[in-house]
């Protein structure tokens, strides 16, 4: 398959383009690079995929099955020269749909940065998209993936959280931002007969992960000796789902389902301080722990209800908690020399 996959520097569809190269499939990734988090952590990432299987006479950007342009979604013109140039580049023929599918893993994620700046999670996440939706109606791509969010779900919902519960009380621009890529793409599959899989991610962590996100904070301060920031006393919960198996999951997606909506999560929520005990248990170092109110757009807890994974895609996770983090852990110390220096938002 040729398949655009979008965000493709990014923490979770880096990993979803290496699963796919894997299986031989041609990979042509859109990224903007941009300063969100600290882009060493997206050169890092994005330099593994260029190396792998590269010819000596290949171009910079191309390695193997897999073909990169730094594009932004949201231009709807640079997006359609590449949308043209990487399915070339892959032996697309002419006159067909130049894809297979289209992953669209780009976005501004974060609950609290998105209250800050609403306007750029709104373009990205809703309009990015729709630029996406709009030509694969135009040249026939006829699969569409897209990652969401479980911050959806709100407070006011019972766990485990099913995929129809109530998702119209968003307590943050991203997840209003991502409730509006959901509704429009139901409307593109409605009116033009797009086959749909929204994925809903759950707390995803692992190597080369968010440096805003808690597990890569966790074990960057804990190592580092610096003071590790929580928000709440730490009794609130989260479903931490590994990334190999997210990108398992997303690429299960790919299967033709009509429109469907599924929670990707472990299933297994843990505490905050008990994830803050795991990670202190790995290194062998002890947390010095600074409490700080929580943020207002922060959920007390997340738990996917995963059956319906189980019976449309076949997919549960594999890796545990325990054993996520210390490959977390073994990452940074193979990496410490630099990530040690990456920026993480306290």
């Amino acid at each position: 398959m040729i398949i655009l996959l979008t965000g493709a520097a990014g923490f979770i569809a880096s990993r979803v383009a290496e699963f796919l190269l894997d299986a031989g499939h041609q990979v042509v990734g859109v990224d903007n690079m941009n300063d969100a988090y600290d882009v060493r952590m997206k050169q890092h990432r994005l330099a593994r995929l260029q190396a792998r299987s590269r010819a000596a006479d290949a171009p910079a950007w191309s390695g193997g099955g897999f073909h990169f342009f730094p594009v932004d979604i949201t231009d709807r013109a640079a997006l359609e020269r590449v949308w043209v140039s990487g399915s070339a580049h892959c032996g697309g023929e002419a006159g067909g749909p130049p894809y297979d599918a289209v992953v669209n893993l780009a976005a501004r994620a974060g609950v609290r940065p998105s209250v800050d700046d609403p306007w750029i999670y709104l373009q990205t996440n809703a309009i990015g998209n729709l630029n996406l939706l709009d030509l694969c109606r135009r040249d026939g791509v006829s699969k569409f993936v897209l990652a969401s969010t479980s911050s959806l779900y709100g407070t006011h919902n019972p766990l485990p959280y099913a995929e129809e519960a109530d998702t119209d009380r968003a307590l943050s621009p991203y997840a209003a931002s991502k409730k509006a890529a959901e509704a429009m793409s139901y409307t593109y599959h409605y009116l033009h007969g797009l086959d749909v899989t929204i994925l809903r991610y759950f707390t995803v962590y692992g190597p080369a992960g968010r440096p805003d996100m808690s597990l890569f904070r966790f074990c960057q301060w804990i190592h580092e000796g610096r003071p590790v920031q929580v928000f709440g006393d730490g009794s609130q919960s989260r479903d931490f789902t590994y990334v190999d198996d997210i990108a398992r999951g997303t690429i299960l997606g790919l299967r033709p389902l009509g429109f469907e909506i599924v929670n990707l999560g472990s299933d297994r929520p843990a505490l905050l301080r008990d994830v803050i005990s795991l990670v202190e248990a790995k290194t062998g170092r002890s947390a010095e722990l600074v409490y700080g109110p929580m943020h207002p757009a922060d959920v007390p807890a997340t738990w996917a209800d995963i059956s319906k994974a189980e019976r449309l895609l076949g997919w549960r996770p594999e890796v545990t908690l325990d054993e996520g983090v210390s490959r977390l852990v073994d990452w940074y110390r193979e990496n410490r020399e630099w990530a040690r220096e990456v920026a993480t938002s306290g």
